[in-house]
């Protein structure tokens, strides 16, 4: 089988990247090891950045189509009891929202076959080669391969790629469950997660309610950070025996739907390329699994990748273009895994009198306006601003000659944006088909412009107040 461009693993990276590929009109073939897709929860929910990325693609209102609304709540910074406060970052989404991994997944796959483009499950990849011109993963050869393959990444293995960074040092488990019976230590409706941790009878353990239906979702470990190893199966016997020891011998369990184990192992590859294979998401960098960053890192990453890959495919890229995917989103996961590492040690379920006095004292300054919108910039990804270039993109209300439109709706087709706020026609020349031009009026601040061009990726590469010309920044983001 041949195709332009191989994604290993059929996570929500690989899914998203795969179509951010199709939608540039690369061929892609997606090669998944497991023979049926996941249904456990696993990630919740979308960061207020990354439910912007996939409005820019039209992916967010279908997706939420269906779901119960609920109150809105704030993200947390190491489960401290003070909701992040996005509004400040001038967002349509300030809060994050609540969707488990397992309906993107869904969602994106379905995308895809809509699309014609294969998802292959079952299909381990075992064997690897490249040379100066491809690259081939058992019968399937492509002009690229991306890796988001997870944690274990067997083609990191195979490209003998190291995964330098600190060893897990706690064993817990994520677990998808129902209760036969519960105690009032339960909690039985939403609310800010920091409602949700507590430590007793020598585990610890999050428990909160994943929906209406009875279902949810328990996070526990031991104390002493011991545990089986990563392979070994879940059993309801270990999970009732942290149920009854956090939450009294009234709480039982009904039903375990689906668990897994996971570690809080902090590594990241020193490279996200190697020669024509590239690394994106877990494969690429993981943390402890703590306010929603992973899922959140791992699209953002295909987002960034998947529009410089099809510019490169197509031959129309400029030079240095695809290079840049390592050079910015190296630094980010970077200061997630700082971050999440700090919020380890912030958790303190073993309740340690030194740890609590800094956890006290996190909690005050979180109260303070700045320090609030700081932190919520940070775990919400919308402070992100690449080296040389604007902020995200303002999702501006716009009247255009087709009438009312936000700027995301601009963006659907997955092109870079020219946006004229002056009414003036601006030249594209041969980039016509890379980079849309749309003329439109908005009462919005726009901080002095009057024209924004707009990467793919949501970010802003030229404004009409840059001292640079248009031309200049158009040559270099779209040759």
């Amino acid at each position: 089988m041949r195709t332009q461009v191989i994604v290993v693993g059929a996570g929500p990276t690989g899914l998203m990247l795969a179509y951010e590929l199709a939608l540039a009109g690369i061929s892609v073939v997606v090669l998944e090891k497991e023979r049926e897709r996941g249904t456990q929860s696993r990630a919740g929910g979308l960061q207020p950045r990354t439910a912007e990325v996939l409005d820019l693609r039209g992916l967010l209102d279908p997706l939420l189509d269906g779901v119960r609304a609920h109150r809105p709540v704030g993200g947390h910074f190491a489960m401290l009891p003070v909701e992040l406060d996005c509004r400040p970052w001038n967002t349509r989404h300030p809060y994050p929202v609540r969707l488990p991994q397992a309906r993107l997944e869904a969602h994106l796959e379905r995308l895809l076959t809509s699309r014609g483009v294969p998802v292959l499950r079952g299909h381990t990849v075992s064997d690897l080669e490249q040379d100066a011109h491809s690259v081939r993963a058992g019968n399937v050869h492509g002009s690229y391969l991306v890796a988001c393959d997870g944690a274990h990444s067997a083609v990191r293995s195979l490209l003998g790629v190291d995964f330098p960074g600190r060893a897990g040092r706690m064993s817990a488990v994520a677990a998808d469950l129902t209760l036969a019976s519960v105690s009032e230590a339960v909690p039985t409706a939403r609310g800010h997660f920091s409602r949700y941790p507590r430590s007793a009878g020598g585990f610890f353990s999050i428990l909160h309610p994943l929906d209406d239906d009875g279902l949810y979702r328990m996070l526990f470990g031991k104390l002493s950070g011991d545990g089986p190893p990563r392979e070994a199966p879940v059993t309801a016997g270990e999970v009732s025996e942290a149920l009854r020891a956090v939450y009294g011998p009234r709480t039982e369990l009904a039903e375990l739907r689906a668990a897994s184990r996971f570690g809080d192992a902090v590594r990241q590859v020193e490279r996200y390329r190697e020669k024509r294979v590239f690394f994106a998401g877990d494969a690429a960098h993981i943390h402890m699994p703590i306010g929603g960053q992973g899922v959140n890192l791992g699209v953002q990453d295909a987002v960034n990748l998947g529009w410089k890959l099809a510019a490169t495919v197509h031959g129309w890229a400029p030079a240095g273009l695809l290079d840049s995917y390592h050079d910015e989103r190296h630094p980010v996961a970077a200061r997630v895994l700082r971050h999440t590492r700090a919020q380890g040690l912030l958790l303190n379920p073993g309740h340690d009198e030194d740890a609590g006095a800094v956890r006290d004292l996190m909690t005050e300054l979180l109260r303070l306006p700045d320090t609030n919108r700081y932190v919520s910039g940070m775990m919400s990804g919308l402070d992100l601003r690449y080296p040389g270039l604007g902020p995200r993109l303002t999702d501006y209300h716009l009247t255009t000659d087709d009438g009312p439109a936000r700027a995301s709706d601009l963006m659907h087709a997955g092109q870079g944006l020219l946006l004229s706020l002056d009414g003036k026609e601006r030249r594209l020349g041969s980039r016509s088909g890379r980079v849309r031009h749309v003329t439109a009026k908005t009462d919005e601040d726009t901080q002095g412009a009057d024209a924004l061009l707009v990467r793919p990726d949501g970010y802003i590469a030229w404004s009409s107040t840059d001292a640079e010309p248009l031309e200049s920044a158009l040559t270099r983001w779209f040759g």
